[in-house]
């Protein structure tokens, strides 16, 4: 958990100081080997977010310290896109298990698979654009590449890719298609759901 101060105490030339934290408590010792961004030098009344942790010794210090401004250390990032990543790849797991239970037909998963790979291209494709300043895929495609199923390659693209991965308005649609996408997949095992998808593929067949 992450927690916000401020520095009260701070020696530059010995490279350490304090942090006495916003709701209250003691101060924590912090060491300029601490904060994530070396390039700036902390300050006396500076607000300050860490984690907290022990030194050698086991007495408590700061950790992981970002000063206002700057972003979060590039592991956490990685971290997260991990996350997404892994995330991703269990829904798949689970549409490949549900196949092999025959609980759904094997046409979900191809469906799924080549529906991530082709969102991920155009996202790649998108960012490639956007980086040469032409015309660039409309947001309102890939929200419906997502909403039909694209949405597991969409969110590897969005954090491998690094794109589309911080605009709010897109996340928050973007966000709804996963979870509209997420509810079909789970009406499928309904007994309607499951008529329903038969008749479809009967009428294509």
């Amino acid at each position: 958990m992450r927690i916000k101060g401020r520095i009260t105490s701070w020696n530059d030339e010995k490279g350490f100081g304090f942090i006495t934290p916003i709701a209250g408590g003691k101060r924590v010792f912090v060491h300029i080997k601490a904060f994530s961004n070396s390039n700036r030098r902390p300050d006396l009344n500076q607000l300050v977010t860490y984690t907290l942790s022990k030194d050698k010794q086991g007495r408590p210090c700061a950790a992981n310290a970002t000063l206002a401004g700057d972003r979060l250390p590039e592991k956490a990032k990685q971290k997260h896109g991990s996350l997404a990543t892994i995330g991703a790849a269990f829904f798949l797991i689970i549409v490949g298990v549900s196949v092999l239970a025959a609980k759904i037909p094997p046409l979900i998963l191809a469906l799924y698979i080549v529906g991530s790979l082709f969102t991920f291209i155009v996202y790649a494709v998108d960012k490639a654009a956007a980086k040469k300043g032409v015309r660039r895929t409309p947001e309102n495609t890939l929200h419906l590449l997502s909403l039909v199923g694209g949405w597991p390659g969409a969110l590897i693209a969005q954090q491998k890719l690094r794109h589309k991965s911080k605009k709010q308005s897109f996340r928050s649609v973007f966000s709804a298609t996963v979870i509209l996408n997420c509810g079909v997949f789970v009406w499928l095992f309904t007994p309607t759901g499951a008529a329903t998808l038969h008749s479809l593929i009967a009428g294509v067949v």
